[in-house]
């Protein structure tokens, strides 16, 4: 296995940021555990091509440097991996890093597909405008995939209600094409690729909200 490189000459922040970041498979790592605590067979199914020593490895370091956490499980001799604040305050990296690399994402082919999860994270959240959302208190149930996840326009989720304002059903490809430019979301609704649930005025303010063309 390979020795980390390291920048102990460069007197710079970002080399120090390297140091503990830069190291193959810490941010793919950091992103999996962003959506959510997991376990080590958790982590593995969601990074295909990780050896299990490296890992470990990498958990290790990270448990080392502050990142990440381990918490008990109900399953014995096996822990569930979390992000500490330190960890967490990585998101804005992850953020810009998934913005940066959208234009650079290729058509998808040979089964390979991205996950609701990081669809809904790298093609809609990671691009909330607040300044586009002050006043509005609306909740958006995005199914992707068939799996539910809900937006708010609101950090920490406003006012509670049974119901989302809007929903829309569409697959991870479909955002990630809207995302790219290679389709809009009025003509992936049109060719019955995208369908929406609610009032215009709720639609319009979802894309305001989250930039979506």
């Amino acid at each position: 296995m390979s020795t980390p490189v390291r920048y102990d000459e460069q007197y710079c922040p970002i080399a120090r940021a390297l140091d503990v970041l830069g190291d193959r498979w810490t941010m793919p790592i950091l992103r999996e555990l962003s959506f959510g605590d997991q376990r080590f067979t958790d982590m593995r199914e969601h990074l295909p091509g990780i050896a299990p020593t490296v890992l470990t490895q990498r958990l290790r370091t990270m448990l080392d440097e502050g990142l990440v956490t381990t918490k008990p499980s109900s399953s014995p001799h096996r822990s569930i991996y979390a992000l500490t604040e330190r960890g967490r305050s990585t998101a804005p990296i992850l953020r810009e890093l998934a913005r940066w690399g959208m234009p650079l994402l290729e058509p998808s082919h040979d089964g390979k597909t991205i996950r609701p999860a990081a669809a809904a994270a790298v093609a809609v959240r990671n691009y909330f405008d607040a300044s586009a959302a002050e006043g509005i208190d609306e909740r958006y149930l995005l199914r992707i995939d068939g799996e539910p996840i809900t937006l708010s326009s609101v950090k920490g989720g406003g006012a509670t209600r049974d119901e989302a304002d809007l929903e829309i059903d569409a697959s991870a490809d479909v955002w990630i094409r809207i995302r790219q430019g290679r389709i809009s979301l009025k003509d992936a609704r049109q060719c019955g690729e995208l369908h929406v649930k609610g009032p215009a005025r709720s639609l319009r303010n979802f894309q305001r909200i989250f930039q979506v063309a």
